[in-house]
């Protein structure tokens, strides 16, 4: 099975207990809550759990499929409340919740899935005490994600944030999940520690270059493409790998935060890849991926190995 049929596959799945469990709200906040779920995705998180899973006790992703949809429930709570702080109105296509209906309303929509998601990984088929450390990773991963959203939102008041600094925020934002995904698919599936210790940091290392591409993708693809407003980082002063890169080489892109117009966006694009910016951001993803699929040698070789460093590869491939 290639990357591609596994990923539409776990899509599949996911999408199915999506439809089961939310599918069919017939009061307002659940509709609410199930809007983006609903909505569609690549379903990237569960992907990574259940392929992290059976790479460490084969078979076993069946299992843990309730924790997949943990995963998912946890990142759409993400958006939701992050759409609501920047203030977008485009998510996956669709108008974002707080649009559609109102901010209390989305905040409680987000709550309602940040709760859930403990909810499903109770319902996980393994011993207790692997859902007790599931359990504890995922609260520890929320509480990482908040303090990355914050420090984002900080760097928006700077002027000098550190390369570093950005690096360390998106360890938390977005890093924290993919390796709360790949750690728990290997806690739930019985995985020992060097092995489930292996599956977190590679997660955390991917999950890192996705939030880059992620950047990459927010400036560079239209919206058709994307689902979002394009330039929406620039627009709302984030200070991204492209941000910093670009005040290092004398490019201060401050005077961008206002709407944009298609030429503003072209512009910016043009003066980015003529003085080295975009290819060195990209080079910054590449060697958190390199570094991620080294850290699975420790695992034995297997389908489900080879998939997830292809996993890797792909989240800094993804079209603009």
């Amino acid at each position: 099975m290639d990357l591609k049929e596994y990923l539409e596959q776990t899509a599949n799945q996911v999408d199915a207990l999506i439809d089961r469990y939310f599918g069919s709200a017939c009061d307002d906040l659940g509709r609410a809550s199930a809007h983006l779920l609903l909505a569609g995705g690549k379903r990237l998180r569960p992907a990574v759990l259940l392929l992290s899973a059976d790479a460490v006790n084969k078979g076993s992703s069946v299992d843990v499929m309730p924790a997949a949809l943990a995963l998912e429930l946890t990142h759409s709570f993400t958006l939701i409340h992050d759409d609501i702080m920047d203030g977008d109105e485009v998510r996956r296509g669709v108008p974002t919740v707080h649009t559609h209906w109102d901010e209390p309303t989305a905040i409680l929509a987000g709550d309602v899935l940040f709760a859930s998601a403990f909810e499903f990984i109770s319902l996980t088929d393994a011993p207790d005490n692997a859902k007790v450390r599931a359990t504890s990773m995922l609260a520890r991963t929320c509480v990482e994600i908040c303090e990355g959203q914050h420090m984002d939102m900080s760097f928006e008041k700077r002027d000098d944030v550190s390369e570093g600094e950005y690096l360390k925020m998106v360890e938390k934002k977005t890093g924290a999940l993919y390796a709360a995904a790949a750690g728990i698919g290997g806690i739930l599936a019985g995985g020992n520690p060097t092995h489930t210790s292996a599956l977190y940091h590679f997660g955390q290392g991917i999950g890192m270059a996705f939030q880059i591409q992620d950047d990459l993708i927010d400036l560079l693809a239209p919206p058709q493409v994307s689902g979002k407003d394009q330039a929406s980082d620039i627009r709302e002063g984030k200070k991204t790998l492209i941000h910093i890169k670009a005040l290092e080489k004398g490019f201060d892109l401050s005077p961008y935060r206002k709407r944009l117009s298609p030429g503003d966006i072209k512009e910016i694009i043009a003066r980015l890849h003529e003085i080295g910016v975009i290819s060195e951001v990209q080079e910054t993803a590449g060697n958190l991926v390199k570094t991620g699929a080294r850290r699975l040698s420790v695992l034995p070789p297997s389908m489900e190995r080879d998939l997830l460093i292809q996993m890797g590869d792909y989240f800094i491939r993804r079209s603009y």
